[in-house]
């Protein structure tokens, strides 16, 4: 495989593209997420079980469309292949949005478990600083190639898996079944209590698709992007599912309920002392550095697919060592901007409001996607359809296409409004580009057929001779 500067590419081998998957999962929301189900019971414990089936028959869905379209940009490509260039379209111009919003997002984020972490103090300007290294120095990483890519990922998922998988294990030792509360908390009925905290915990497995966007950089893509979606989720789920055990179980409910750092207070609990914050707060930066390097590379890998198809402006259709690079700088800028505006602005209005864009614009790909697998079942083209598994297939499209709904459900309707109006604001970007590309067509159409037209009789007299 060779890139546009002559090199050849170095594909992801199926560890590093489970990693790829787990490592943008797993962000830095896990390290809440305790303490933010908390007030609903327990459970909230079997809402996280209700989703974690719906994200992995989603990621089965990926890597059945992967077998069909084995192609960098995932959701896009299947949307296109199934409804034509404005499916397409609206799917990348939406997976873009999302991915260098939420990039800012988790920069922000991770600056308080830096300064946790090092013990240093908080200002505007030091705050803003460590920000912008947070996103680019996996920019750099990116650029640096895929290999780098791979490396990054692999190491930040391994570092931030091992102490996260230590409280879920240590804790069973000391799990009290005491500490869990009721079921359900605050009167309410167990229904109310499951969507409520199902609303709160939907967003924890956005990244499922990672592995089929980056298909192109996958060894074997046909086999090993359903196998690093599936594994890649399910170890996402383990971590989520056993550490959250472990944190009701050693954290009493009333203090959990309060907590602002539920992994911390469940490694005090167990051991005492304060060392448990800094544990975390160790592995939240090398999660949310992690999480980065990985939504970085997928919000080049979208653009690039889009662009190879004249969807998106050219520059994002080149690659050096294996790295869209235009995609990157790009998602890096819009990304520092924001990140800039929400500190000197002083106000997270606009930063959240942009948020609140992100959250509905993941869900429109992944809805698509399972439409597109929807299609090619019912339309039962002999090529993409394997008929011994229609019932199969069927049964997984029409489940994630469910949780993908359930995701715009969950996001509210603020979110649903404002991420509607961007969405819409993109059709101007594509009448341009469709425009664009049907005018350069016509004009390289014309002196083709005029070359070939002239080059016919200037080839009688060399057979004559």
């Amino acid at each position: 495989m060779q890139e546009t500067d002559g090199t050849p590419a170095r594909r992801f081998g199926l560890p590093t593209a489970i990693c790829l998957v787990m490592g943008n999962i797993i962000g830095g929301g896990i390290f809440l997420l305790p303490a933010s189900v908390a007030p609903f019971g327990t459970v909230s414990l079997l809402a996280f079980g209700v989703l974690t089936i719906g994200a992995i028959a989603l990621a089965l869905v990926f890597g059945r469309l992967a077998e069909r379209h084995p192609h960098t940009g995932g959701p896009y490509v299947y949307a296109r292949a199934a409804f034509g260039d404005f499916a397409g379209f609206l799917s990348a111009w939406s997976y873009w949005t999302m991915t260098w919003v939420s990039n800012a997002a988790l920069a922000v984020a991770g600056v308080g478990y830096f300064h946790v972490l090092t013990g240093g103090s908080s200002s505007k300007t030091t705050d803003l600083v460590i920000a912008l290294l947070m996103l680019w120095l996996p920019a750099l990483a990116n650029l640096a190639g895929t290999r780098w890519v791979g490396a990054v990922q692999v190491i930040s998922t391994v570092l931030k898996f091992i102490p996260l998988l230590f409280v879920a294990v240590a804790g069973l030792f000391f799990f009290d079944p005491k500490n869990l509360g009721s079921f359900t908390e605050g009167g309410g009925s167990w229904a109310s209590g499951l969507s409520a905290s199902a609303a709160i915990l939907l967003y924890s497995y956005i990244g499922v698709e990672s592995a089929a966007m980056s298909a192109g950089e996958v060894r074997d893509p046909e086999r090993n992007v359903g196998r690093a979606s599936v594994l890649g989720t399910i170890g996402a789920a383990v971590v989520y599912l056993l550490g959250t055990v472990a944190v009701f179980g050693t954290v009493a409910h009333d203090k959990l309920a309060k907590s602002t750092a539920p992994f911390s207070d469940a490694v005090d609990a167990m051991f005492g002392g304060q060392w448990g914050g800094t544990l975390i707060a160790f592995a939240a930066v090398v999660s949310i550095v992690g999480a980065l390097n990985g939504w970085t590379l997928m919000s080049a890998q979208m653009p690039y697919a889009a662009a190879k198809d004249g969807l998106f402006p050219a520059m994002f259709g080149k690659k050096r060592r294996g790295v869209p690079t235009a995609g990157v700088l790009a998602a890096a800028v819009l990304a520092s901007l924001l990140t800039i505006v929400n500190y000197v602005s002083g106000s997270g209005g606009v930063f959240e409001i942009l948020v609140l864009i992100t959250t509905f614009s993941a869900t429109v790909p992944y809805l698509l996607a399972t439409a597109a697998q929807v299609y090619f079942l019912l339309k039962g083209e002999r090529e993409k359809v394997h008929a011994g598994r229609f019932t199969r297939d069927m049964v997984f499209a029409l489940g994630g296409f469910g949780f993908s709904f359930w995701l715009v459900a969950g996001a509210g309707y603020a979110a649903v409004y404002q991420g509607g109006l961007f969405l819409l604001a993109g059709i101007l970007v594509y009448a341009f580009m469709a425009a664009r590309r049907t005018a350069t067509e016509e004009r390289e159409g014309e002196p083709v057929a005029a070359a070939e037209k002239s080059a016919e009789p200037e080839a009688e007299p060399e057979l004559v001779a």
